[in-house]
């Protein structure tokens, strides 16, 4: 993969990798940005949660779970002495279907999390993270 990030102004870049799809990459105002755009450590969960997503919901139309809706609810604290690390994160999976198999939702979580999600395996190596999920019938 290859990204190329812009600098626009102020801390204001753009970026754009492979997808060829423009990212606006900014900072909050507080912290001297125009809060016009992502903030990169955003992003960076975000990714995490988006590989993790699509695993699973990869994994469960092979097992033929029939899912409805699908959710990750994601949640990372910072460190005290550098607050812009990360050091706990945790994973909630949210899905709804018709007859779906605890087992094999289960079972997708934990393919994605020690198998499939490269995001996993990077930040793994820099924070705490802990999956779970929960199944609703839809």
């Amino acid at each position: 993969m290859d990204a190329k990030i812009t600098w626009k102004n102020g801390l204001a870049f753009t970026g754009v990798a492979d997808s060829n799809i423009e990212v606006p990459l900014d900072t909050t105002v507080e912290h001297g940005g125009a809060g016009e755009g992502v903030i990169p450590m955003e992003m960076i969960l975000m990714g995490l949660g988006g590989c993790m997503a699509m695993d699973v919901i990869s994994i469960l139309a092979k097992k033929r779970q029939e899912v409805t809706s699908f959710e990750i609810q994601l949640h990372a604290d910072r460190a005290t002495e550098h607050p812009k690390v990360f050091t706990d994160i945790t994973i909630e999976c949210v899905v709804k279907g018709k007859g779906l198999d605890p087992a094999a939702v289960e079972r997708a979580v934990e393919l994605s999390e020690n198998k499939y999600c490269p995001a996993m395996a990077m930040l793994r190596k820099a924070a705490n993270i802990s999956t779970s999920f929960r199944v609703e019938e839809a």
